[in-house]
């Protein structure tokens, strides 16, 4: 009897580490030599096969995001980080909410979608954590200005990098 109930308070206790968890994700933990660190970051958009400026607008930006957030880890022959960009979405307008009623719908929201990646010297996945980051269109300022999609990327290159810099990777 001892042992059921040993048994089940472990499985409940654990089940309630993990709903913690879940609610309050962890920081990467350093290993016993500290963080890894990665020989080289690449950013694959070709699943983005029609993309247009846009697209090598967002790696450029990514690129130098990442290499900017990772400066610490960068160097060594560790396994390379490589993040794929499997969706980017720029909102066509940038006001309010064109939606009777206001609220919902996300017609203003900019998407830039994908996964981090962690690869060996022999090719194989280490890790992998994929990764959504939504920001309100505005983030370029007014729509009508010519710059506004280059600072709408750039703040869409940031925001994933930074929260990527967060995850366990």
């Amino acid at each position: 009897m001892t042992d059921a109930l040993f048994s089940r308070r472990a499985l409940l206790g654990g089940a309630a580490a993990l709903a913690v968890a879940a609610i309050h994700p962890a920081r990467a933990q350093p290993g016993p030599q500290g963080p890894a660190t990665f020989s080289g970051i690449v950013v694959d958009v070709r699943p983005l096969r029609y993309g247009g400026p846009a697209v090598e607008a967002i790696r450029q930006a990514l690129h130098a995001e990442l290499t900017r957030e990772y400066a610490d880890r960068l160097g060594g022959r560790g396994p390379q980080l490589v993040v794929r960009i499997t969706g980017l979405s720029l909102s066509a307008y940038s006001g309010p909410e064109a939606r009777r009623g206001g609220w919902g719908g996300g017609g203003s929201t900019d998407y830039l979608e994908g996964e981090a990646l962690v690869i060996g010297r022999r090719g194989e996945v280490l890790a992998r954590h994929p990764q959504l980051s939504a920001l309100s269109a505005n983030s370029g300022g007014p729509w009508y200005d010519p710059a506004s999609e280059g600072r709408r990327i750039g703040a869409l290159a940031a925001h994933f990098a930074g929260w990527l810099k967060r995850s366990p990777i």
